[in-house]
């Protein structure tokens, strides 16, 4: 697998990606929401690639929370979940910042499948955002330190 910055077509299939899955689905995220949040300034976008196909996408703030790195969305195609591609893009932004001490990422409550792969990467809650963006449900703030 090969992770490597987006190409500016690749934008438009991470666009799709997310707008046709879970959680930005629940979360009211259309195709123009996800196309903006893609381009939001002052972040960078990597898409990872089996056999030269996009399979998943990270987009990371690098001065997004606390001055550490934020990941702000990660998405794997339908077809290559459960293969280990969620892991590698954590894997890639660890190593990409592991001189910044810090990750810092948001899930959604009712986002368990998403929940459980940064749980398994030692990823730890510090705290919640009740009804943040969604009624009923809450952004739980995950941290892992890096260094």
């Amino acid at each position: 697998m090969d992770i490597a910055p987006a190409s500016t077509r690749d934008v438009e299939w991470c666009a799709q990606l997310m707008a046709a899955s879970e959680p930005w689905i629940t979360l009211r995220r259309d195709l123009p929401g996800c196309r903006d949040a893609l381009a939001r300034p002052g972040t960078e976008l990597f898409v990872a690639r089996d056999d030269g196909q996009p399979v998943g996408f990270v987009l990371v703030a690098p001065y997004g929370m606390a001055a550490s790195p934020y990941l702000a969305s990660i998405a794997v195609a339908p077809e290559a979940r459960g293969h280990g591609v969620g892991s590698e893009l954590l894997r890639f932004t660890e190593r990409r910042f592991a001189d910044r001490e810090h990750l810092f990422l948001l899930v959604s409550s009712f986002n368990d499948r998403a929940h459980a792969l940064y749980e398994r990467h030692g990823y730890a809650r510090v705290g919640e955002l009740k009804d943040f963006i969604v009624a009923g449900a809450s952004e739980i703030i995950l941290h892992k330190r890096l260094a």
